[in-house]
Order: structure tokens, then C-alpha cells, then sequence
């Protein structure tokens, strides 16, 4: 039965919802265990398969200790697949055509103050090669609020140093154009003159990033990096590549950026992704009353 449901399933979310990578993969996940659950319970067809099936699905999931979130993302994932079978014509009825799913609270993302971000920035030697070259991933990364993934897969092709913008591919294969600023506009330009022709040594690669074998560097070549220059700021906050671009956002509407210009920047399609950089900045405007209000 997984096979020939869940591989169908999955490939149309691929080409037809342009569905990413990752959450292709947490999505296999969660009907790869609502599978496993229905094999236990002796039930071997979908068909036979009710919303109070699910329901028990759902019970045995919050006897595991999981989160509401990961709970309701493989309820996403269940009544998408429902749909899909249904419209296929592998079933008949659709038990979960009038299921609500449960409401998550927005969880407020880990965010660095303009500082911080600027000792972050400070850390890689500039005189080394590999320095020149995390120093320009990084600065480009907090320049433009792009994901780790679009940041590695960035072509060499998509970066347009005389107007300063770069064309960003990203969920789905849609593309944005976010200018770079003017920091990051020189640092990418040492990496260009001083490392990436002399890592490359006369060959081709169509990435821009390359690791020291001219390959393209990975996301967690580039996690541990960054973990390694945020361990020796000293800053106690978590901070992984997904940081820089929460601050990113929160930075520009700090500064009073309309929040459908910072959408564009961010590539969400819907707005309300983007909104809860307003709730972080709400938070952060608290703060800073209770901080300096007298009477806070």
C-alpha cells in the first residue's frame, strides 16, 4: 500500500504544488507513520479508513509525547492525501472533507539585535580564503533574507553585480529579485576577485558558493560554519542560518518597511507568513517600554 499511494501522492505534490524538498520529506514522513499505524490496527485499505480512524491516529501520536504543531502538519498532509485519492478516483468518499484542523499559536522566531548581527558579520578572516568566502555567504544571507537552501543552490548566473540585485529561485520554483545593499556588494565582490577563480582553477561550476573541492557547499557544510562564528561571539541565543533571515525581516520593519515589500523580499505567497514578524516586533516595542518607561 505505500508504495503505490504514497509515491504518486508525493510526485504530484512535487511537480503539480511545487511542494520544497523539505517539506516533501517531513510530509512522507508523517503518512509513512499514519501507514504504520493502520497496519497495526489491522486495517489494509484506505477505503476502510474513517475520520474516526484518524482521530485514533491522532491519540496515538499525543500519547507519544509529539507537538501540537507536528500534529497538525501530518493532518495537512493526511487531508491532502484524502483529497488527492478522492479526485484520483481510488475513493469514493473523502472522511476528512470537513475536518478543521486544530489552531497553532504562531511561534515567535529567534531574532538578533542589529549588534549582534554585526558580530556575527565580523567574525571570518578576511585575509584567508575560506574567511573571504563565509564572510560573503553570510553577509549576502542576512543582506536579503534569502533560505540556506537558496543561498547554496545560487547560481553564478543569478547575481547581477552592476544593478546590485540577485534572482533568487526559491518554494516551488518561483523566482524573486532582492537587492543585495552595499556590504554585501563588497564582500561578494573579494570572493569573486580573490577566491572562487582560484578554487575553481580553470574549471566550471555554475554554483556561486563553492566548497574547497569546487563542489557545491552543502546546507549543513554551511550550518556548522555558522555555528562555529556564532560560538565565538559569545551570544547565548540560538542561532542557525533561518536566524539571520527572521532578523532580516524584523530589522527592515524596525525600521519602518511596508510589510508587503518585505513579503516580496522574503518570497512568501501569502501574507500572514509574513505577519508574525509584526507580532515579533510588537514584542520587541514592549521591551523596550519596560526597559526605559519609568512607570512600565
Amino acid at each position: 500500500m505505500r508504495g503505490e499511494i504514497l509515491d504518486p501522492f508525493l510526485h504530484y505534490l512535487a511537480v503539480e504544488k511545487g511542494l520544497a524538498r523539505n517539506t516533501l520529506e517531513a510530509y512522507s514522513r508523517d503518512l509513512i507513520a499514519y501507514l504504520d499505524f493502520l497496519e497495526q490496527e489491522g486495517i489494509s485499505s484506505l477505503s476502510e479508513t474513517t475520520k474516526l480512524t484518524v482521530m485514533a491516529f491522532v491519540m496515538a501520536l499525543k500519547k507519544k509525547g509529539l507537538s501540537l504543531r507536528s500534529i497538525t502538519r501530518g493532518l495537512v498532509a493526511l487531508r491532502g492525501l484524502y483529497r488527492y485519492l478522492n479526485q484520483e478516483g481510488y475513493l469514493e468518499v473523502n472522511p476528512l472533507e470537513d475536518m478543521e484542523l486544530p489552531r497553532v499559536s504562531p511561534t515567535l522566531p529567534h531574532i538578533l539585535s542589529v549588534r549582534e548581527v554585526e558580530q556575527l558579520l565580523e567574525q571570518p578572516d578576511t585575509e584567508s580564503p575560506r574567511g573571504v568566502r563565509d564572510g560573503a555567504m553570510m553577509e549576502l544571507l542576512y543582506a536579503t533574507g534569502m533560505r540556506v537552501s537558496e543561498l547554496v543552490d545560487l547560481p553564478f548566473g543569478g547575481l547581477n553585480m552592476e544593478v546590485g540585485f540577485v534572482t533568487i529561485r526559491g518554494k516551488g520554483s518561483r523566482e524573486r529579485i532582492v537587492p543585495i545593499g552595499e556590504a554585501a556588494m563588497e564582500k561578494v565582490k573579494l570572493y569573486l576577485e580573490r577566491v572562487r577563480s582560484v578554487i575553481l582553477k580553470g574549471r566550471d561550476s555554475p554554483y556561486l558558493f563553492l566548497n574547497n573541492r569546487a563542489g557545491k557547499l552543502s546546507r549543513q557544510g554551511f550550518w556548522k560554519m555558522l555555528k562555529k562564528y556564532a560560538l565565538r561571539t559569545g551570544i547565548t541565543k540560538k542561532i542557525t542560518p533561518h536566524t539571520l533571515r527572521h532578523s532580516f525581516a524584523t530589522h527592515l520593519l524596525e525600521r519602518g518597511a511596508d510589510l508587503r515589500f518585505v513579503q516580496a523580499m522574503l518570497g512568501h505567497v501569502d501574507i500572514s507568513t509574513t505577519q508574525i514578524y509584526t507580532h515579533v516586533n510588537q514584542e520587541y516595542l514592549r521591551k523596550l517600554h519596560r526597559q526605559f518607561h519609568p512607570r512600565a
